[in-house]
This record gives C-alpha cells, sequence and structure tokens, in this order.
C-alpha cells in the first residue's frame, strides 16, 4: 500500500532525532522537555496544551553538533484525557511536523498515568499509520507525508507494554487502511469479483480462511433477495465467506460479521440523483470493514472464532433487473415487496444473515453496512447509529467504542416501528416510509436474525469524510475495523 514505518525505542539523551511532545495542559512546567531551551522557547511562543494546539522549534542538544526539531501537541486538560485526543494530538503533530519536512520522528516517553504506556503506544501507531495514509495511486505526482518513519519512545519499565502495544497498533493501522483503500477504488475497478479476490488475498496474508461462491452455488442456497438486487449487472455477484477459527474447542461459540458488498449502488430502476451517485463506490465499506477486522483479528491470532460474510454486488439497471412492485423471495423463505429497488442493501443482508446463522452457526451476529442516507440527517457524519435486540451487547460495543474512538448512538426499536415493515401483499415490503428510516431498515434486517443476540451499524455517514480530520485524510475512513475488533476482545 505505502512505505510507512513503525516502531519502538527505548529513549535515552543520545536520541538522536526530531522529536514530538505530547504535552497535557497540566503538566507544561514538569513536563520533561528535552532540554530547558526548549521549555523556555515553548513558553516564549505560548504553547498551552489545548487540544489541537502545536509548537515547534528547533534546538542544539547538550554537547551536540547538530540541531534537532521538537514539535509538541497538546492533549487538552488532564482530567478529560482519553486515547482519541492522543490520536488527535498525534494528528496534528504531524501535520506540523510534515510542515518541516521530518522524515524521521520519535515520540518522548509517556508519562501520563491517567492513560497506560501501553494504550497511549497503541493510540499513537494508530493514527500515525492513518494520518500518513494517502490514496495515490492514479495520480501521475504524488505528495507523501514526509514522516516516513515513527520511533515510539518508552522508558526502560515499560518496555514490554510498549512493544506489545505497538504490535497491536500496527496490526489494527494497516487493517483500516486495507479497508480504506477498498472503499477507495473505482467501481469499475472494484467489481463484486475484484472484491473476493482482494479477500483472497488478505486471508492468505494474514491467515485467514476465504471461500467464495460464485452464482450457481448462490442459486442453490436459495438467496432469492440477494440474486434479485444483484440481476442486472453483467459483474455477477460473489458470497464471500471468511473465517477465523481461533478457539476450535468451542465450536458453537461464533461471533458473526456481515457487511455490506454493494460495489456500485445506481439506485436501480428507483435511480438515484445524478449528483452524488459518483459517491456510491463507497457503498461496500461495510464489507471492506469486516475485511479488515477479519484480517487484525487473524494477524493477532485472537482466540475466538468468527466468521464473516459479504454478499456482494452491483445494483444496476438493465431489462432483467428486478423492479418496483416485485415481490421476491428470500433464503429465509419469507417473501418481501419490492417498494424501491434503492433500498437493496437490507435484501443482500437478510439473505447474508440467514446465511451466516444457519450455515456457519452464528451465535452473534453483527452487521455493518451504509444503509440509510435518515442516518446522516440524524447523526451527521459524526456518530454510527446503531440498533440491537440485546442492550449487553451494545455495552460491548460501547467499550470497543471507547477503545477505537468510533462514535456510535443507540437508536430505538419500539415495536410500533416494526408495523412500518409491514404490508397485506407479503411478509415484509423493503421500504417502512421516510419516517425513521434507519430504524426501519435496521428492524427489516432484524427480521432475519432469528433469536440471535444483534447488533446494526449504520455507517452511511461515517464511512467517508468529505474533509482531512485530525488524524485521517479525504475519502474512506474505514469505520468498523478497530471497533468489531476490539468488540471481538470483549469475548476473551
Amino acid at each position: 500500500m505505502f512505505d510507512l514505518e513503525v516502531r519502538a525505542l527505548q529513549f535515552n539523551a543520545q536520541v538522536q532525532t526530531d522529536l514530538l511532545c505530547l504535552v497535557t495542559e497540566d503538566e507544561l512546567q514538569d513536563y520533561a522537555w528535552p532540554s530547558p531551551a526548549v521549555k523556555q522557547i515553548m513558553e516564549a511562543q505560548k504553547f498551552s496544551g489545548k487540544p489541537g494546539e502545536t509548537s515547534s522549534c528547533v534546538f542544539l542538544p547538550d554537547g551536540g553538533d547538530q540541531p534537532r526539531k521538537v514539535v509538541a501537541a497538546g492533549l487538552g486538560k488532564e482530567e478529560e484525557l482519553t486515547l482519541e485526543k492522543v490520536r488527535r494530538a498525534v494528528g496534528a503533530g504531524l501535520k506540523e511536523a510534515d510542515k518541516l519536512n521530518i522524515a524521521l520522528l520519535t515520540t518522548m516517553p509517556w508519562t501520563n498515568e491517567r492513560l497506560s504506556a501501553g494504550d497511549a503506544a497503541r493510540a499513537v501507531t494508530e493514527a500515525y499509520l492513518l494520518a500518513a495514509y494517502r490514496f495515490d495511486r492514479y495520480l501521475a505526482e504524488k505528495k507523501a507525508s514526509s514522516v516516513r518513519s515513527l520511533q515510539v519512545g518508552y522508558g526502560p519499565e515499560q518496555e514490554v507494554e510498549v512493544i506489545a502495544a505497538l504490535k497491536l497498533g500496527q496490526s489494527l493501522g494497516e487493517a483500516t487502511n486495507l479497508a480504506r483503500d477498498l472503499v477507495n477504488e473505482p467501481a469499475n475497478v472494484m467489481t463484486p469479483e475484484r472484491l473476493a479476490q482482494e479477500a483472497q488475498a488478505a486471508g492468505e496474508k494474514y491467515g485467514f480462511a476465504v471461500e467464495v461462491l460464485e452464482e450457481e452455488a448462490i442459486e442453490e442456497l436459495g438467496m432469492e433477495a440477494y440474486l434479485a438486487v444483484a440481476k442486472a449487472s453483467a459483474n455477477r455477484p460473489r458470497l464471500i465467506i471468511m473465517r477465523h477459527l481461533g478457539d476450535p474447542a468451542n465450536p458453537d461459540q461464533v461471533l458473526g460479521l456481515v457487511g455490506k458488498g454493494m460495489t456500485f449502488d445506481s439506485g436501480g430502476l428507483s435511480l438515484k440523483q445524478a449528483k452524488g451517485m459518483e459517491a456510491m463506490k463507497f457503498d461496500m465499506a461495510g464489507a471492506a470493514a469486516v475485511i479488515g477486522a477479519m484480517s487484525a483479528l487473524a494477524r493477532e491470532q485472537v482466540r475466538l472464532n468468527v466468521v464473516a460474510v459479504v454478499a456482494a454486488c452491483e445494483n444496476l439497471i438493465s431489462s432483467r433487473g428486478y423492479r418496483p412492485g416485485d415481490i421476491i423471495g428470500s433464503m429465509a423463505g419469507k417473501t418481501i415487496l419490492v417498494e424501491s429497488t434503492d433500498a437493496e442493501g437490507r435484501l443482500t443482508l437478510a439473505d447474508a444473515v440467514h446465511y451466516i446463522i444457519t450455515k456457519e452457526n452464528a451465535s452473534v451476529v453483527v452487521d455493518v453496512a451504509t444503509l440509510t442516507g435518515a442516518v446522516i440527517v440524524a447523526l451527521g457524519n459524526l456518530t454510527t447509529g446503531v440498533l440491537t435486540n440485546d442492550d449487553s451487547l451494545y455495552q460491548r460495543l460501547q467499550q470497543a467504542a471507547e477503545k477505537s474512538g468510533e462514535r456510535i448512538w443507540q437508536l430505538p426499536d419500539f415495536p410500533e416501528y416494526k408495523e412500518q415493515n409491514k404490508t397485506p401483499y407479503a411478509d415484509l415490503r423493503n421500504v417502512g416510509g421516510r419516517e425513521a428510516g434507519t430504524i426501519t431498515a435496521g428492524l427489516f434486517v432484524a427480521e432475519f436474525v432469528q433469536d440471535r443476540p444483534w447488533l446494526h451499524l449504520d455507517i452511511a455517514g461515517t464511512a467517508f469524510s468529505e474533509k482531512d480530520g485530525a488524524y485521517m485524510v479525504q475519502g474512506a475512513t474505514g469505520v468498523g475495523v478497530r471497533l468489531l475488533y476490539h468488540f471481538a476482545e470483549t469475548y476473551l
């Protein structure tokens, strides 16, 4: 993908690289600056340690003959310090380092007791890999971040903790960037077949099994809803099944991940507006999230059985495509009135969820999908909307969100909302109306989860960013990869 290096380094006064200092507002006077001169310069520049604030200077180390650059980045108030604020500070610091054309940067050892050195090292590593990411393979002139190598400094007593955390941070950062690569590819490249190939390549690299079913095998499974969506495209569907059986002694305990894999969505006959349709290559961000999560789980050899399923296809227009008003079947045997061919994701998810329960024995199901524009209206681009049939499951997800820094919000699932998905002509209709669109879409999927504990993550607002962020760059965010990994950790 790109050439970046991150490693741990036992820090001492002889370190001859440029430095990154992460400083809270409360520790300005007592911070272990690399030199008294640096402290004086930072004070003169009125660096206060506020979130997002940066300052830089050049100094000559005691006894040294080569000047060094120092970048300071603010963490805010100590009592409000979180891992996400560490990531954001690193992102701000890297932007400053890039302006200074720094190639090798070393962080000062972590000394703040509010967060462990290990957690901080993981957050620093993730932020570096995510902030330095560029999707530039189609550019004649490429402009990479100047910081090509990061050394995470640690004290002697922190060595074991920091090295282990850095390794995990690298796995999570690289898996997230893998997901971003998949989503950023244009739809003429990232077809269902290519997505399956990328999953297979990830499986070979990181050590999880991948099975790909083509159309005939999908038909034999009775996945009528999925195939109805796929009918119009010349790029035929692929059902991608990924398995990491990290706990073979407990075959009945299987975490099932389902990712929406719409490699392009025109809306079908219920055609989307031309403005914005180019962004519909991002409609497979749920698939990318589960591929990335599986890569990290397998790479870290997590002792848990995890299976992921992606029903990959395109939603296009042709004489053989499905129509509004059609009544179609599903793998579960339920019939569905198609009121809009642009409510296609829930149809593919319905069959994929039924498959992962009945064929892969998933005991818990999490589906991840860029499912509704309504979630953007409700929560904007900062927060993933969540539905669940098990509040304890959501509490696990909240724990994962705190570790990953990905914001989530639980939406209500009152029984009255289910009424909106009813019709006298079939078991379900695929559009519940304009009101509560995110909720009714999620509850449509819920009709296929049987009695399994279930989480639904609508990432339509969080899968893509129109602008650069603190440690993210414009384009795919890779949302869900780190969240799903830490959610899986709650079962260990």
